[in-house]
């Protein structure tokens, strides 16, 4: 399952000081697509468990953090790697778009 970021410290710790990727999900509780992503999100943080770090921000609790990376419309899906973006999806995606996003950066 995901791991929810609670804090502005905890997001920096655990996505942009990570030695693995780290995939996020910028949501809110409100968001009907969200909701939808959810479980699609789950699953990732299950198959790439120990290669890929999986972790869910609500835009309500840390608004900070979805401004500084420009969130306008969620559900947005930031890839991370050594604390730079690597990769942005917006909206509700298939699970194959973020098995992409993932695969491209593990094979490098």
């Amino acid at each position: 399952m995901a791991q929810e970021i609670k804090t502005v410290e905890e997001f920096e710790r655990e996505v942009l000081q990570s030695d693995i990727p780290v995939l996020v999900d910028f949501w809110a509780p409100w968001c009907g697509p969200c909701r939808m992503l959810a479980p699609t999100i789950d699953e990732l943080a299950q198959e790439y468990a120990g290669k890929v770090k999986v972790v869910k921000v609500n835009t309500d609790e840390l608004p900070m953090v979805a401004m500084q990376y420009g969130i306008r419309g969620i559900p947005t899906v930031i890839l991370f790697v050594n604390g730079e973006v690597a990769d942005v999806k917006v909206g509700l995606q298939p699970k194959a778009v973020f098995e992409n996003m993932i695969e491209r950066v593990l094979g490098e």
